[in-house]
Formats: structure tokens, C-alpha cells, sequence
């Protein structure tokens, strides 16, 4: 009861070089001492910079890899043609009938707004071209994407972190097989294969969903619409539109097979690598086609054909 508080004795027992008395310091009193709030923010910031560009280095060279073995192949013969179908026709069932469901209100839903703005300046006969270039240029190759990137990111990310989580991956590359080549590359073609398509499927039905519209709500002549839409849509904005769907596409793959090849902590990982991939797939989209649309703007600007 008489000793100090500051000091502790030795345990019985203890060496001649732990007996004594041992000071109490302040700040092991109180704790560890934590570092101030700004420069918690800057570990923060260099931590993030730091993994977002270790992430962007591992999409870079997924990306070469995809493309050298696409290459090699090709000129090789060596091509899993079965795989590349059997991967054509599974990312096209779960994307064919979504591009015609979301085609129809989307070429409506412009031809309505564009209509009656139209009606209002008295250029009625100007409503095709309006409706048709607002499907063909900006429409339907973002629906295309959008659709890739929620339908078949999802069926991509989901496989292949199915297999990460199962260690399929892993065995693959102990038998000396590299799983970007056998499971990526043919993934990464057959969607190269379908966002054409799509594109297409979603610019006719857009178009004609869009010229209905016309005709029944606000009196638009048929051949006024397409004689409008004639004379201001060209080669080169459907070019455009199946540059940009090639090149969502490609995004998408290489964004949800990353993602799948790196899931993690199984069942949830798996669920984390499908939402990653569908959120950066879309942010990726979207700064994509404002590239493209702003190159097309610069060098191909629209003109009366």
C-alpha cells in the first residue's frame, strides 16, 4: 500500500537484471500514439495511387497477352474454335433478347422527345433525321454497351472467379496452361463477334420503333422520315457506332475477366468480382464514347450527305 504508483518491482524469481524498479511512461499509459489526420490522408492517397495503377499495369498486360495470343493463334491455326461458338452463343443468348427489349423504348422514347420539339419549330420532316441520328450515333452503341457490360461482364466475371475460387485456375497453370489463353482469348473474341450484332439488332428496332412513333403520334410522312434520315445519317456514323461497340467490348471483357481471374475469399469474392466488373465496365464505357464522339466530332464532322 506504501509503494509508489510510478514504480513496479521485479516478479520473484527474475534475474539481478530485471530486479528494480521499472518507470511507467506516458504515453505507453495512454496507448500508442496515432499519427496526425494529414498525414493519414496522404498514406491514404499514395496507397490508392499507388494499387490503382498496380491495376491498371495488370489490365495492361492482360490486355498484350490477349492480343499476342489472338494473333499467334490465328496465324497458327491454333484457334479453339468450339470454345469461341460454344462462348458466341452463350454471351448471345443472354444479351440478344435484352438489346431487342431495351432497342424498342429507347428509338421511341427519342422519337417522342425529338417529335415534338420538331412540331413546335414547325421542321416535322426533320423528325427522322433527328430520331435516326440520336439512335444510330449515341443510342444504340451505348445500349450495346451497357447491355455487354451488365449481361455478359456478369456471365464472364461470375465463371471465371468460379474457377479461381476452386483453385481450376491455379491448377491450370501446374499442367502448364495458361488460362489467359484457353479461357480469356475466347471469351475476348466471341464478344469481339457479338457487339456488332447487337449493335445492328438495336439500330434497326431503335430505328423502326422510332419511325412508329412518327407516324402514329405526330403525322410524320414515312417517306419524309426516311428521306431525312437519308440525307443527314452516313456511312460514317454507322461506322462509328461499330467502333464504339467494338471497342465496349473489348473493355468489358478484359475488365471482367481481370476481375475473375483475381476474385478472392470464395462465394463473396466471387459476388465482389461480378459487381466490380459491372461498375468499372460502365464508368470505362462511358469515358470511352466521349473519346470517340469528340474524335468523330474533330475529323468527321456532321454534314447533309
Amino acid at each position: 500500500m506504501n509503494q509508489p504508483a510510478a514504480t513496479m518491482t521485479a516478479p520473484p524469481g527474475a534475474g539481478p537484471e530485471l530486479i528494480g524498479t521499472v518507470e511507467l511512461d506516458e504515453s505507453t499509459s495512454n496507448g500508442p500514439s496515432r499519427s496526425p489526420w494529414y498525414e493519414r490522408l496522404a498514406h491514404h492517397v499514395v496507397t490508392t495511387i499507388r494499387l490503382s495503377l498496380g491495376t491498371v499495369g495488370r489490365s495492361a498486360q492482360l490486355s498484350a497477352e490477349v492480343l499476342r495470343y489472338s494473333v499467334v493463334d490465328l496465324v497458327r491455326l491454333r484457334l479453339p474454335m468450339l470454345e469461341v461458338l460454344t462462348q458466341t452463343w452463350t454471351l448471345l443468348k443472354v444479351t440478344a433478347l435484352p438489346a431487342l427489349l431495351m432497342a424498342v423504348p429507347l428509338g421511341a422514347e427519342v422519337s417522342v422527345q425529338v417529335g415534338g420539339l420538331m412540331n413546335q419549330v414547325g421542321a416535322s420532316s426533320l423528325a427522322g433525321a433527328a430520331s435516326g441520328l440520336g439512335v444510330i450515333s449515341q443510342g444504340a452503341p451505348m445500349a450495346t454497351g451497357l447491355l455487354m457490360s451488365g449481361a455478359a461482364a456478369s456471365a464472364v466475371a461470375s465463371d471465371l472467379g468460379a474457377r479461381t475460387i476452386r483453385e481450376e485456375i491455379d491448377a491450370m497453370r501446374v499442367m502448364g496452361i495458361d488460362p489467359v489463353e484457353r479461357l480469356v482469348m475466347p471469351r475476348f473474341i466471341a464478344m469481339i463477334f457479338i457487339a456488332p450484332i447487337l449493335c445492328i439488332v438495336i439500330i434497326a428496332a431503335g430505328v423502326f420503333a422510332g419511325l412508329t412513333i412518327a407516324v402514329t403520334v405526330n403525322d410524320v410522312v414515312p417517306g419524309s422520315f426516311w428521306q431525312s434520315l437519308g440525307a443527314f445519317a452516313t456511312t460514317t456514323d454507322v461506322a462509328f457506332a461499330m467502333l464504339k461497340a467494338l471497342a465496349f467490348a473489348a473493355l468489358v471483357v478484359l475488365v471482367a475477366s481481370l476481375r475473375g481471374l483475381e476474385a478472392k475469399g470464395g462465394p463473396r469474392g466471387v459476388a465482389d468480382a461480378v459487381n466490380a466488373s459491372v461498375v468499372l465496365s460502365v464508368v470505362c464505357i462511358f469515358i470511352t464514347n466521349l473519346v470517340i464522339t469528340q474524335l468523330q466530332s474533330m475529323f468527321f464532322p456532321a454534314q447533309i450527305s
